[in-house]
C-alpha cells in the first residue's frame, strides 16, 4: 500500500500539470470544438477535475506518510566563506516545496572576509550578476559516482534586487515553470553517487559546466561555476540530494556538508548552516 502511494506521490506534479493543461486548454478553446464531442469534452473535464484534486491532496498529505530517510554526509559544492539562505536547518520543506526533490535544498551565497556583497534594496533594481562576489566561484562535486545530467547554455541574468523586481522574478518563475524543471535550475549538473543517491547543483555559470553526461566525477572535482541562470535573484550555489534521477519524480533526502565551520567556532562539523549562518570550508 505504501509502495502504491509513494508512487502516485512521485507523479503528483505530472498529475497537476496535465490537468490543469487539459482544463486550461477547454476553457480557451472548448466553444471552437464540435457540438458532437460535448459528452466526451465534459467527461474528460471531470476526470480532469479529480485528477487536480488528487493532484493537491497528494501534495498536502504525502510527505507524513513518506519513509525517513537518514541524513547523508556530502562534500561541499563551494570553498570559503559563504551565507546560507533557504536552508532546512532551518524549516522544511527550505524552499517552500517539494518539487524536483527540492525538500532539503540549501542556497549559498558568497561573502568572503573582506568583500561586502551588494545588498537587497540598496542601489539598482537589477545588477550585473559580475557584481557579486559568488559569480564565477568555483563549484565541486559533492559526491563521487557518475553525471547523469549536465546543461550550460542557460544565460546568467541580472539580478532581482528590490522588491518590484523580486515581484517580476515570482512571475518569471511562473512562465519558467512551464519549461520544466531545468528551467527553474538554470545551469545545473546531476551526479549519481556510488552509493545510488543523485547530487544536484545548480545556477551554474553559463558555459562553465566542465562536465558531461556519463563521465564519472570524484568528490571534490570542479564540475563548473557559480552563476545566475534559471530562477534566480542573484548568483550563488543552490544544491540538494534526491532519491531519483528524474526531477519529476524525485524524493529530496536530507544531508549535511562534511567539516564545515559554522560562524566563528574553532572546530569543523559535519552540518548545514541555518539561514542567516556562515559556513566556512576548505579545499
Amino acid at each position: 500500500m505504501r509502495r502504491a502511494f509513494t508512487l502516485l506521490y512521485r507523479v503528483r506534479g505530472i498529475l497537476l500539470a496535465a490537468t490543469v493543461a487539459v482544463l486550461l486548454g477547454f476553457s480557451l478553446f472548448g466553444s471552437l470544438l464540435p457540438d458532437a464531442l460535448s459528452p466526451f469534452i465534459t467527461q474528460v473535464a471531470w476526470w480532469a477535475i479529480f485528477g487536480m484534486v488528487l493532484g493537491i491532496l497528494l501534495a498536502l498529505t504525502g510527505p507524513r506518510f513518506l519513509h525517513e530517510a537518514e541524513t547523508t554526509v556530502v562534500s561541499s559544492p563551494v570553498a570559503g566563506r559563504w551565507l546560507a539562505l533557504n536552508s532546512p536547518a532551518t524549516k522544511t520543506p527550505s524552499h517552500g516545496v517539494r518539487a524536483y526533490g527540492q525538500t532539503y535544498a540549501i542556497d549559498l551565497v558568497y561573502e568572503p572576509d573582506g568583500h561586502e556583497r551588494p545588498r537587497f534594496g540598496v542601489g539598482p533594481a537589477m545588477r550585473p550578476p559580475q557584481q557579486y562576489p559568488a559569480f564565477g566561484e568555483a563549484v565541486h562535486s559533492m559526491v563521487s559516482g557518475t553525471v547523469v545530467r549536465a546543461s550550460a547554455w542557460h544565460r546568467d541574468h541580472r539580478s532581482r534586487s528590490k522588491l518590484l523586481a523580486l515581484i517580476y522574478m515570482m512571475f518569471e518563475g511562473t512562465i519558467r515553470e512551464l519549461g520544466g524543471p531545468g528551467f527553474i535550475l538554470g545551469n545545473h549538473v546531476v551526479v549519481r553517487s556510488d552509493e545510488g543517491l543523485y547530487a544536484v547543483t545548480a545556477h551554474l555559470q553559463q558555459g562553465s559546466t566542465l562536465v558531461s553526461s556519463g563521465e564519472t566525477v570524484v568528490v571534490g572535482q570542479l564540475i563548473g561555476r557559480c552563476g545566475n541562470s534559471g530562477n534566480s535573484s542573484e548568483p550563488h550555489v543552490h544544491c540538494h540530494l534526491m532519491d531519483r534521477a528524474s526531477l519529476f519524480r524525485a524524493i529530496g533526502l536530507p544531508m549535511m556538508f562534511d567539516s564545515i565551520v559554522l560562524d566563528d567556532q574553532l572546530n569543523p562539523v559535519n552540518a548545514l548552516p541555518k539561514d542567516g549562518q556562515h559556513m566556512t570550508a576548505n579545499r
